[in-house]
């Protein structure tokens, strides 16, 4: 029902257009790690994924299970509530891990967590949290990197700032693009393994930010 619903509801809020380099059928139980800039970004991406028919049960914070009707929701799409900053975490990745070995696909954000800067620009993703890593290596997964550009033009700033900007985006209708990267297996050590994933995600994010035309999709040269 969510994915049906993001689906439908975010061409009503922008212009979504995908890309990707997986060339070959996904096995049952794969990870996909994005970055998360916006509170619109997680519907943009679950849209992008569901046109490959990828419908994957969501990591997301525990305080959307305190919205009336939401909650029971995500509870019925399977989704799993993660309790940040608790001794509770790490029952996330357990769950998660659980989904995987059950043949279900999971997407998750390996920032944990939106950023604290208040403009609508583009900007790379901050560092990852360990857990993707860690799930990876428990699970054996194959990781598809997802970079997505234009979501914070939907919704970005302080909540009155992002109420404006969801009520006026049908009509502004700004660029969307996500970019689904090539699969990888992240390297068993964890702190390699959270590196690898963030420099695939980031390059999948360049990618989606050339396609809407943002500063910041150079490919930047190392130091």
């Amino acid at each position: 029902m969510l994915s049906r619903a993001a689906t439908a509801l975010t061409p009503l809020f922008g212009r979504l257009t995908v890309t990707s380099e997986i060339r070959l059928r996904l096995p049952a139980g794969t990870i996909f790690v994005a970055n998360h800039d916006s509170l619109a970004d997680p519907a943009v991406v679950i849209a992008a994924l569901r046109r490959f028919d990828l419908e994957p049960v969501v990591l997301a914070t525990a305080g959307l299970w305190r919205v009336p009707l939401l909650g029971r929701a995500l509870t019925r799409a399977g989704y799993i509530p993660v309790h940040r900053r608790t001794a509770h975490a790490a029952q996330a990745l357990d769950a998660a891990a659980e989904a995987l070995a059950g043949g279900r696909h999971v997407l998750l954000y390996g920032e944990g967590g939106l950023p604290r800067r208040k403009d609508a620009a583009c900007a790379p993703p901050e560092p990852f949290r360990t857990g993707l890593a860690r799930l990876a290596r428990t699970s054996g997964a194959l990781v598809v990197p997802v970079g997505h550009a234009g979501a914070r033009r939907i919704a970005s700033g302080s909540a009155t700032k992002q109420l404006a900007g969801t009520l006026t985006a049908p009509v502004r209708r700004p660029r969307c693009h996500v970019h689904l990267g090539a699969p990888l297996r992240l390297p068993a050590e964890i702190d390699s393994g959270t590196t690898a994933a963030h420099l695939a995600v980031t390059a999948a994010w360049r990618t989606a930010v050339r396609a809407v035309g943002e500063p910041g999709g150079e490919q930047q040269r190392p130091e």
